[in-house]
C-alpha cells in the first residue's frame, strides 16, 4: 500500500512539473512534447491497470458509477432504479467527440484518479497506440483531417497537442470542403508523418477523393508554398495559414507523380513512414467507407477505429489497434448499462452489464449524465467476446436508420447487404454510397402510387441503369425480406425507384448536414431530399 502511494505521489509531481513547464515554454514545442510524453505515458499505464481491475468486478464498478450519477439522499441499488424508472425515450443525440477539453495541471491529476470518460479514454488510446505502432507518439507526426464549423473538435489524442502539424483553425472554417483541402495541403506537406487521424472514414474518405480530383493544384499550391483563395475559407485565415507553408518543388513533383500512377495504395506512397490510419468513427454507417478505403488508397495499412461513442457519450474503448475489425471493449466506470435483448419483446426486460452473451444481439439502454435515466440509445450491438468480465462489442446497426412504410422495418445493415448484393450483379459497378427515402417525405411529388422506397446511389464505373438494373434492387430485398416481398405482392408497397446520382453529390450532403455526424443513410428532412434530388444524373 505505501509502495503504491508513494509511486501516486511520483506521478502526481511529475505531471505538476512537466504541465507548468510546457505552459511556461510555449517557443519550444519539442521540449514540451518530451515533458509531457513520459507523463502521460506513466498515466495511461495507470488507467490500464484500474481498467483491468475494473473488469473482475464489473457488477461493482456498475453500481459505483449509478451511485455517482443519482443525486444524494437517493435509494441505493440498479435493482431499486430500475423499478423506480420506467424505460425512457430516445437519448438526446451528440456529434462524435467533443470540443477540445482545456489542457491544464488539475486536467490531467485527476486522469491519476478520476474517471472523467474523455480523457480515460484518450489515455488509454495512446497506450494502444504506443504499444502497437512505437513510433507513432513523435511529436508533429500526425496529422488530422477533421471539420467542426465554429469550434474545434476533439482529436483522438488531445491531452498530447504537440502530436499533431495540423493547426486547429484549420478544421473550424465555415466551408467542409475548404477545411479538408486545407487539412491535406497541410498534410502533404510533412513527408515523414506516422500517423494520419480523421474525425469520421468519410472525412478521410471525400479529402481523398479531393487529392484525385484535383491534385494539380495542390502540387501547384505546395510547388509554391501557397493556399489558393477558395469558398468558405476567409481571406484574413487564409492568410495565417499560408504562414504555415514553405516552398518544395521536390514535394509537389513526388505529389504528381505518385497521384499520376492511381489511387490504390496512395497514402502509404505519399508518406512511406505511415504506420497507421485512425478514424474517430469507421463502424455502422461508416464502415463502406472503411470497406472503399482499404480497398484502395489505404491498402496496406491498419484502420484504427479508437472509440465507440453513443448519443454523444463515449462507452467504450479499442484496445486492439492492428484487427480490422473494430471491436469496443465497454468501460464500466464510464456510464451505467443496460441492454434489451433482440428480437425486442412486448415487455422488454433489460439485463446488466455482467448478464450478456456472447454473439447475441442487444439494444442499448445508457444513463450517462446525471438527470438522464434509462434512455434508448438507438444502437444495437452485437457482443463479440469478453476482456475478463467486460463485454467486448461490435456495434452492428442504428435502430433510427431502419426503412418502413408499412410497419416492415428493414434494418440498416441488412438494407446494406441487399444493395451491396444488386450492386455485384451489374458489370463493371462499383457502390460509392447511398441514401434512402422513404415516399411520405416526397410528398406529391412521390405520384399517386403505393407507399415505397427511393434510393439514391453513387456507383463508378458505370454512368446509366437499364430499367432491369435497377429492379435487381427490389428483388433482392423480396428475396431478404419476406415481409416486404408480401407487402409488395398485395400491390400495398409499390416498386422501389432507384436513381444514380453525379460524383461528389455526397461530400455535398455530409456538407449541408451541418454537423460532423456518420452518415445518415434514412434521410428525414426536405431540404437534404431536394438536395439530393439535384444531383441525380439518371
Amino acid at each position: 500500500m505505501l509502495v503504491a502511494l508513494v509511486a501516486l505521489v511520483a506521478v502526481v509531481v511529475a505531471v505538476v512539473v512537466a504541465v507548468v513547464a510546457a505552459a511556461a515554454l510555449p517557443a519550444l514545442p519539442a521540449l514540451r512534447h518530451r515533458l509531457a510524453r513520459p507523463v502521460l505515458r506513466r498515466a495511461a499505464g495507470r488507467c490500464r491497470r484500474r481498467l483491468e481491475l475494473r473488469g473482475t468486478e464489473v457488477r461493482l464498478s456498475q453500481e459505483r458509477r449509478l451511485r455517482r450519477l443519482l443525486p444524494a439522499g437517493t435509494a441505493r441499488g440498479s435493482e431499486v432504479f430500475r423499478e423506480r424508472h420506467p424505460l425512457g425515450q430516445s437519448c438526446p443525440g451528440g456529434a462524435p467527440g467533443g470540443q477540445v477539453p482545456p489542457l491544464h495541471p488539475w486536467a490531467l491529476l485527476r486522469s491519476c484518479w478520476g474517471t472523467d470518460p474523455p480523457l480515460q479514454g484518450s489515455l488509454l488510446y495512446l497506450d494502444a497506440l504506443h504499444a502497437a505502432f512505437p513510433r507513432a507518439l513523435a511529436p508533429r507526426r500526425t496529422a488530422l483531417l477533421s471539420w467542426a464549423p465554429g469550434h474545434p473538435r476533439a482529436p483522438a489524442g488531445w491531452p498530447l497537442p504537440t502530436l499533431y502539424c495540423t493547426p486547429v483553425e484549420a478544421g473550424t472554417l465555415p466551408s467542409r470542403a475548404a477545411a479538408l483541402r486545407v487539412q491535406l495541403l497541410l498534410a502533404l506537406q510533412e513527408r515523414a508523418l506516422h500517423v494520419l487521424e480523421a474525425g469520421l472514414a468519410s472525412e478521410l474518405h471525400d479529402a481523398l477523393a479531393a487529392l484525385h480530383a484535383g491534385w494539380p493544384e495542390l502540387a501547384q499550391d505546395l510547388a509554391l508554398g501557397r493556399l489558393s483563395p477558395q469558398p468558405g475559407l476567409p481571406e484574413a485565415v487564409r492568410g495565417r495559414l499560408q504562414a504555415l507553408l514553405v516552398p518544395s518543388a521536390a514535394r509537389a513533383a513526388e505529389l504528381r507523380a505518385e497521384c499520376a500512377r492511381g489511387p490504390e495504395g496512395i497514402v502509404q506512397r505519399l508518406w512511406p513512414q505511415l504506420e497507421v490510419v485512425v478514424v474517430g468513427t469507421a463502424h455502422g454507417a461508416e464502415q463502406l467507407y472503411c470497406d472503399a478505403l482499404r480497398r484502395a488508397d489505404c491498402r496496406g495499412l491498419p484502420l484504427y477505429c479508437p472509440f465507440y461513442r453513443a448519443a454523444g457519450a463515449l462507452l467504450g474503448v479499442n484496445l486492439w489497434p492492428e484487427e480490422p475489425a473494430p471491436r469496443f471493449l465497454l468501460c464500466p466506470d464510464w456510464a451505467f448499462y443496460e441492454f434489451l435483448p433482440c428480437p425486442a419483446k412486448e415487455e422488454p426486460q433489460t439485463v446488466l452489464l455482467d448478464e450478456l452473451w456472447e454473439g447475441r444481439e442487444y439494444g442499448l439502454v445508457l444513463t450517462a449524465q446525471p438527470g438522464e435515466y434509462r434512455c434508448r440509445a438507438g444502437e444495437v450491438l452485437r457482443v463479440a467476446g469478453f476482456h475478463k468480465q467486460c463485454p467486448v462489442v461490435e456495434p452492428v446497426r442504428r435502430e433510427s436508420q431502419a426503412l418502413s412504410v408499412r410497419g416492415e422495418s428493414i434494418p440498416e445493415d441488412r438494407f446494406c447487404q441487399s444493395l451491396c448484393r444488386a450492386v455485384g450483379m451489374w458489370p463493371g459497378a462499383r457502390l460509392v454510397d447511398y441514401v434512402c427515402v422513404e415516399s411520405a417525405l416526397l410528398g406529391t411529388s412521390s405520384g399517386a402510387g403505393a407507399p415505397h422506397y427511393e434510393v439514391f446511389v453513387e456507383l463508378r464505373g458505370l454512368r446509366d441503369l437499364s430499367e432491369g438494373q435497377r429492379y435487381k434492387l427490389d428483388q433482392c430485398l423480396q428475396e431478404d425480406f419476406p415481409i416486404y416481398k408480401s407487402f409488395r405482392f398485395k400491390g400495398s408497397i409499390g416498386p422501389l425507384r432507384l436513381h444514380l446520382v453525379g460524383a461528389g453529390a455526397f461530400a455535398r450532403l455530409r456538407e449541408a448536414l451541418g454537423t460532423p455526424l456518420p452518415m445518415p443513410r434514412v434521410l428525414r428532412e426536405e431540404k437534404l431530399l431536394q438536395l439530393i434530388q439535384s444531383t441525380v444524373i439518371s
